[in-house]
């Protein structure tokens, strides 16, 4: 997914993980009427698992198949699992397509219940981007008050800028915004860095963890929203790449289940009767 140079530890974690066979969700759901606009669903028989939204990687181009492995481990480690797709670069989606979805995702498939919005990659820069809507002009179509319980960005890309500058994937930042054109007046609304610059937090409970030995988006993507989230956590695994944190059963995918599990346990304490709603809908 890059077109820069990677070491032999590097390409072979990649496709091992990226050549896991997909697995088939027991639900699947829409919330849209373009083919992109659906989701995969792993219901917990406990009513009260913790809910995990999924926001997949891939450059803002790829399909969610690859994540399918990874939402099913984390749906036998005790988490109730959403995985939604999207309208993607290079073909339906991008600006502003990509971010209507997204929001719309986050708006309406949790009803009303706490959760984790969890992304990967791209799709971390996604979750962060969720994060910080409430700092989006009111005039914006995407600003609201709504936002998610918490945030789990799992090596995100937080800064198109320079996404941009590196090339990775191919321009694949430059695509997301429309080309070069479009780019420095679409970026404001749709970089996470550059919405948290001047507020210095989301108002959300956020945690980004990477792998040290991530070679696919560049450490200091981390370490410079880090340096502007005044409240952010960050987990940095020791010897860990990009893909190990979706790879079931790797050391890094079970921290990224623990993490989860952290997380969901700072939820806010639910109330008996709406506890007893959601148990009648499901």
């Amino acid at each position: 997914m890059t077109s820069r140079e990677i070491s032999a530890f590097a390409a072979e974690e990649e496709r091992r993980v990226l050549s896991l066979k997909p697995v088939l969700a027991p639900v699947h759901g829409r919330y849209g009427d373009h083919p992109h606009q659906s989701y995969d669903a792993w219901p917990s028989d406990d009513p009260g698992a913790p809910l995990v939204v999924l926001l997949h990687g891939g450059y803002w181009r790829y399909d969610r198949m690859h994540l399918t492995p990874f939402a099913a481990y984390l749906s036998r480690q005790g988490f109730d699992v959403l995985l939604p797709g999207f309208r993607r670069s290079g073909g339906a989606g991008g600006h502003p397509e990509t971010f209507d979805d997204v929001a719309r995702i986050v708006d309406t498939l949790p009803q009303g219940r706490p959760y984790v919005l969890a992304g990967h990659c791209s799709g971390g820069h996604l979750a962060l981007w969720c994060a910080a809507r409430g700092l989006l002009p009111p005039g914006s179509r995407w600003h609201t008050r709504t936002l998610p319980t918490s945030v789990l960005a799992l090596a995100p890309i937080t800064d198109l800028t320079a996404t941009r500058r590196d090339g990775l994937s191919d321009d694949a930042a430059l695509q997301l915004l429309g080309g070069e054109e479009h780019f420095d007046r679409r970026l404001p609304e749709a970089d996470p860095l550059t919405l948290l610059r001047d507020a210095g937090t989301t108002g959300v409970p956020t945690v980004l963890l990477h792998g040290a030995a991530d070679e696919e988006v560049p450490l200091t993507q981390f370490s410079d929203y880090a340096a502007v989230h005044r409240d952010l956590r960050t987990v940095v695994l020791p010897g860990t790449g990009h893909y190990t944190l979706i790879e079931p059963g790797a050391p890094g995918a079970r921290a990224v289940a623990d993490t989860l599990r952290e997380m969901a346990a700072a939820f806010p304490a639910k109330d008996p009767g709406r506890a007893d709603e959601e148990a009648a809908h499901r």
